[in-house]
């Protein structure tokens, strides 16, 4: 099957914020398909930095498989500290819903993909559910709500509060464009980490805050929630492998789909290598039915599952 063009819209607005026009890039395959399914991208950068142009090859490796792929900025932890850039990303599902006719967009199939920081901002918007974090009513998105229908959180903090209990002391950083902006050698309760930027404050000085902030303490048995991938390198040293372990325990604890890889050789940030698709690497997978050693290429298998959770789901409804 020979593969789509691919129409990129870039710089669109998808809110303001304090006079701040908050922008997105859309990537649109011309298949002919009217109603196609969506995938969010939310860039990592420790709250502090980065833009929607940190991302995976969007158009080679998802739009050509048939998805909309839409990459947003939102508002770092310098211009507005939580819950900010969480409503930012509420609100560009909200918008995208909105729009959902004009880019071909099947508003029930939407998907949300983010790595680090951004992979705690789409697990902590899924999690959250809708009516919380929303942020001021705009009048384009009255009527739409923040659910999507999956989640892929790659290597994204889940509790702040355990992140240094399971800091590895002797881990080397990543060299590439996001890790090395990372500060070196600074815990996340201090008064300068990424965390308590993001929050405001030393993060032990304001737990309520950062309870909230956390994405495992919205899960709930009651809670209606997307199905989950959670993607981590074993070799990661700005996030613990723990952080993603703890996320995908509270969801299989309740009964949610939720899906964890770990990955071997990969440390943090792979998803902003252009490519990663040439590799293939051994990880183990967990989920509902037990833990399988596989191997495989780390960025097809995140389009596979999303194609099971968002494409091969409506063709068998």
């Amino acid at each position: 099957m020979s593969k789509p063009e691919i129409l990129t819209v870039p710089d669109v607005i998808y809110s303001t914020r304090e006079g701040r026009a908050l922008l997105a890039d859309i990537y649109v395959p011309q298949d002919g398909v009217r109603q196609k399914p969506a995938i969010i991208w939310v860039h990592g950068g420790g709250w502090r930095f980065g833009d929607r142009k940190l991302s995976p090859h969007l158009a080679r490796y998802y739009a050509e498989r048939g998805f909309v792929m839409v990459s947003v900025d939102y508002r770092l932890s310098k211009q507005a500290v939580f819950p900010a850039a969480l409503e930012d990303i509420k609100t560009a599902v909200r918008w995208l819903k909105s729009v959902a006719e004009r880019y071909a967009v099947d508003p029930a199939r939407i998907g949300l993909w983010g790595g680090s920081a951004g992979g705690h901002l789409a697990a902590l918007c899924a999690t959250s559910g809708p009516g919380s974090f929303e942020g001021p009513a705009e009048d384009g998105v009255r009527g739409f709500d923040s659910c999507v229908a999956a989640v892929v959180d790659c290597y994204g903090p889940t509790d702040f509060l355990q992140i240094d209990a399971h800091r590895d002391p002797e881990g080397k950083p990543s060299e590439d464009v996001e890790s090395i902006q990372l500060p070196k050698g600074v815990l996340s309760a201090q008064a300068d980490s990424l965390e308590s930027a993001f929050v405001g404050a030393p993060i032990e000085t304001v737990p309520e805050i950062v309870q909230a902030a956390n994405p495992i303490a919205h899960i709930r048995r009651e809670s209606v929630l997307p199905p989950f991938l959670i993607v981590h390198g074993r070799c990661d040293t700005a996030v613990p492998v723990h952080q993603s372990v703890i996320l995908f325990e509270a969801l299989k604890n309740v009964g949610n789909d939720a899906t964890l890889l770990l990955v071997e050789g990969l440390g943090h940030s792979f998803t902003n290598r252009k490519s990663l698709d040439q590799r293939s690497f051994a990880y183990e997978q967990r989920d509902q039915s037990g833990t399988r050693r596989l191997q495989g290429q780390i960025f097809e298998t995140i389009g596979n599952w999303f194609i099971d959770k968002l494409i091969m789901i409506e063709e068998s409804e």
